[in-house]
């Protein structure tokens, strides 16, 4: 058993976060105060060939794992982009899996390229206001007329649809009432955002302004039936395949974040000076700082986990929730961690580690409550009666 990282990871590691390094700490606070997609980073790791990590060769990508991806969103996190970057492509890793296992050949060759070359950006279209994570009961409709579906619906918390030219969206083709299981009549589309048809409506939020959040307004969009991903009805099962990676990539992200604010908040105890001595000799310092290290070191150890056992095919459910759980919860500690170590000054935006706070709050809330995380450890690992 090898914890380290193979000269290819380290190498991989070394090429994004190169590429990082021309994005400063005043090029993220300018996005976090004026906000606009962070189109400079997105085009400078399409260049690189990093957008399609996941994405098979043949269409244009490298082939490579979730541990891979993992490893790259949280170089890209770590940098200092916080959830700001990792958020811009995120998408990219996990949201066309989907694709990449149920499309066709042809429908593969259409949609992936593009995106791998940053030619096109694409957002993931489930949430809904009523709905939230009990994705059976959506209501977005997509009423088959010859050739083409009818979609009409709302959704929410919809990430990049401001930038987005395509979006990856559910939408129930049968009536709830007409299914044999909730989880059977929803359809997956990989499609045009035109938006003559979609109102992308800007959702102002706490953090992370540079990656635009929304509610989506559909009325009448026309989908091609073979923008349709696989078979009708079968999208919901589709979709779980995106869900493992996802967790995977949210906790990498989230422990990428916590130790750029950890890393900062040693550097600051090192220097700052009080009482003709620096702070960090005072162990009120030091023992929460080492206690948020030992936490993210742990968590990185879990998702890693969850990653190769995804990569070697095998389930990992519980150790992708889990990591997701721990990832999101040691991120929030060292950026909390950070903020109380610079005092007064970690309230100030020219310190950064505020900025680094209200970011960990993501991966905390999304894509699953902690509440939920721990239902279904409870009810898939320990075998606990189902709670909700």
């Amino acid at each position: 058993m090898n914890f380290d990282l193979s000269p290819e990871q380290e190498a991989l590691r070394d090429a994004v976060a190169r590429i990082c390094s021309r994005f400063d700490d005043e090029y993220w606070l300018k996005k976090d105060t004026e906000g606009g997609f962070p189109h400079e980073l997105h085009q400078a790791l399409a260049e690189a060939g990093w957008l399609g990590i996941c994405i098979p060769e043949e269409y244009g990508g490298s082939g490579l794992g979730i541990t891979e991806a993992a490893l790259m969103m949280q170089t890209i996190s770590e940098s200092g982009a916080g959830m700001s970057g990792a958020s811009a492509v995120h998408m990219n890793i996990f949201g066309l899996s989907p694709v990449v296992i149920f499309a066709n050949d042809e429908q593969k060759r259409r949609m992936l390229p593009p995106l791998v070359a940053g030619k096109e950006k694409a957002c993931f279209a489930v949430t809904e206001p009523d709905a939230g994570l009990n994705t059976t009961r959506l209501k977005t409709q997509a009423l088959r007329e010859g050739d083409y579906y009818i979609v009409s619906g709302s959704k929410v918390f919809i990430s990049t649809a401001q930038v987005a030219e395509k979006m990856l969206i559910l939408a129930r083709t049968t009536p709830l009432d007409q299914v044999k299981k909730p989880t059977d009549g929803l359809s997956l589309f990989y499609t045009n955002l035109d938006r003559r048809f979609v109102e992308a409506r800007v959702i102002d939020k706490h953090g992370r302004k540079a990656v635009d959040t929304n509610q989506l307004f559909i009325d009448g969009l026309k989908v091609p039936v073979e923008d349709r991903i696989g078979e009708e009805g079968k999208g919901f099962h589709y979709i779980l395949h995106g869900m493992n990676p996802e967790r995977i990539l949210i906790a990498s992200e989230a422990i990428g974040l916590g130790k750029a604010a950890l890393k900062r908040a040693a550097q600051y105890a090192n220097e700052r000076i009080v009482f003709d001595r620096p702070i960090g000799k005072n162990q009120s310092i030091q023992h929460p700082l080492a206690e948020r290290w030992m936490e993210l070191e742990a968590a990185n150890l879990m998702m890693y986990k969850a990653a190769d056992r995804f990569d070697r095919e095998l389930s990992c459910g519980a150790e992708a929730n889990a990591a997701k759980y721990l990832g999101a919860e040691a991120g929030y500690q060292a950026c909390l961690t950070a903020v109380m170590t610079h005092g007064g000054y970690g309230y100030a935006k020219e310190y950064h580690v505020e900025r680094y706070l209200r970011e960990s709050l993501i991966p905390r809330i999304a894509p699953i409550s902690p509440q939920l995380i721990m239902c279904f450890i409870a009810e898939k690992v320990l075998g606990l009666p189902k709670s909700y």
